[in-house]
This record gives C-alpha cells, structure tokens and sequence, in this order.
C-alpha cells in the first residue's frame, strides 16, 4: 500500500510517502517538508501564535494535495512535543481539522520514544541485544531501552533542541549562564536515568533524527548523500572537542558546518549540550546514528496492525 505519513514535529512539518507492506522495509517514494518551527511560535502564556497556527494550517492543507496527487491510499497525521504541550492545543487541531478535514492526532512522549524505540531495533535488528536510543527533537528529548521491540523503559523530557534554544539562548549566555543551562540539563536526564540503568550496561547505544545527525556529521561523519547504509556514530571525545567551538560560533559560521542547515543553526549549541549530557549520564562513548526514526515506527506498526487484521482464519481441520 501507498501511505502518507504526515509528522508535524517542533521543528518541522514533513509529508513522507512510503510504499509500505509486510515484510518489507517500508521505501520513500516521495518527501514534502516545510519549516514551521511551532516550539519558537508559542507566546508568553504557552499557546501556539496565530501565525504559528496558520503556517500549521496551510502546510496540512498543501500536504493533503500532494498525498492525493502521489496516490496515497492512508493518511497517518500526527503532532508531537510544541502541539503536545500548547495550553491551546484542542484549539489549534480543531482549526485545522475545520480547514482542511484532517484529524491530526498528539502522541504523548512516552509513545513517541516507544515508536522510535520500534523503528532503531527493526534498522539493527536482535543482534543488537539490550538496545538504549535517544532521540532529540524540537520540543523533546526521548530516552527508551529494553531488549525487545517495545521497550522496557520509555519516556521524555523537555528538553528538546528548538525549546532550549527559544528559553536560554535569546542572547549567547556567558560562561555563568552556560553553566547553569548545562546543570539544568544533567538535572532533568538524570532525574529517572536509574530507570535504564538498572538493567545494566546496554549492548547497543543509538540516536536518530536531525539533531544528532548534524553533530555526528561536524564529527567527521558521512554525508548524507552517500546513502542510509553506511555506517555513522557520534563519538563522546569528538562531541566534547567541539562544543567549545560551537559556543564561540556565530549564526552564519553555525549555518556553514556540514550537516546543519541554516534554519536550525541556532538549535546546535543546546542540542550538543544535550548529547554530551545523555552520553555522560549513561556512561556511553558514542553512539550509532540511526536512519529510521519517529516516522518510520509509526508506518511499522500500521503495517503490524494492517497485516494482523488481515490474517486469513484458519479452516476447520487445518493442519
């Protein structure tokens, strides 16, 4: 089948077609994606701005057009962390639903990190043993482990690259500041960090999405156009080398690292310093870089749910 996946995340909203089936890997067909940037368009009171909610609005309707036009037969439309945590949040979702007939559903963090979590073990597979994967988003940073395809261990924080970089980093804070923004960090991860690590050291440590992919590419990894197979990490020592160049980073030397683009060059600083902290607190010297995320767990488990509906009864008397 021909699915349209409609994420409307942080940072970004982004349309991906996939052609999907059982037993298969699911395979872009085609991406829309557009910056909407909705953890910077929350007022002092927390609601979505009006200019947020019509950038929302006039994304989901363009996006409807093009799922259509790629002969999608699904929709599957969902927000995450800047909807999520919006004191207007029925509101927004209720204004694009009379505008445009879509129905965009808001995980919560902890299904966010259990669906990731589905996406990394199918990208590594069992070999992978007891997997822990880390996934920094716009509003969120998600933290889920276990040795099975749900995890035993899920949830998130916000801690996320977008919510950091609108909260603490208006103006380039100073030593003091970065300091307490780094002690703040560490606090939040580590609040619930026994939960994980009570099961041991893992066998696999993973990270996905943009955040960690533009930190493993300044490290020295593969650029993206050399495919999804090759192999990319983020090394703890190679992370800590550069923060203290990052900090000293204006915006426009930001936007020119491989790997980041201009529109979220202000989000690097405290997505590193999440990073380092999440490899800190879990006793991790680099973590693998995983190309499936958030987006591919939910097509995972439409296709799991698609194929057990339609399982063929057994007939009297099988064998």
């Amino acid at each position: 089948m021909r699915l349209g996946v409609l994420d409307i995340g942080s940072n970004t909203g982004h349309l991906l077609v996939v052609d999907a089936h059982d037993g298969a890997a699911p395979l872009p067909a085609f991406s829309y994606k557009q910056p909407l940037r909705l953890a910077e368009q929350l007022d002092a009171a927390g609601a979505v701005s009006a200019t947020g909610i019509d950038a929302l609005t006039a994304f989901t309707a363009e996006a409807v057009v093009v799922a259509e036009d790629k002969g999608c037969e699904d929709m599957l439309s969902f927000a995450t962390s800047a909807v999520r945590d919006a004191v207007n949040s029925d509101d927004v979702l209720a204004h694009v639903r009379e505008r445009t007939g879509v129905e965009i559903g808001v995980l919560s963090g902890e299904d966010e990190a259990r669906l990731t979590f589905l996406a990394v073990r199918r990208w590594f597979g069992w070999s992978a043993g007891r997997l822990v994967v880390f996934d920094i988003g716009g509003g969120s940073l998600e933290i889920a482990g276990g040795g099975d395809e749900r995890p035993d261990v899920a949830w998130s924080l916000p801690l996320g690259a977008a919510r950091l970089a609108r909260s603490h980093f208006a103006e380039t804070p100073d030593d003091a500041g970065l300091k307490a923004i780094r002690k703040r960090v560490r606090a939040e991860i580590a609040r619930d960090a026994g939960n994980l690590l009570r099961a041991g050291t893992p066998h696999r440590a993973a990270a996905t999405s943009k955040t960690f992919r533009s930190l493993a590419r300044i490290c020295g990894a593969a650029p993206s156009t050399e495919g999804a197979l090759v192999p990319r990490s983020l090394p703890l020592e190679s992370l800590r080398a550069w923060i203290p160049k990052l900090v000293a980073m204006g915006p426009e030397e930001l936007a020119d690292l491989p790997g980041v683009s201009p529109s979220r060059a202000h989000q690097i600083v405290p997505g590193a310093l999440v990073a380092e902290a999440c490899m800190d607190i879990f006793d991790l010297s680099e973590l693998e870089i995983c190309p499936w995320a958030l987006r591919e767990g939910v097509i995972l488990e439409r296709i799991d749910r698609y194929s057990v509906a339609n399982v063929p009864a057994a007939r009297p008397g099988a064998r």
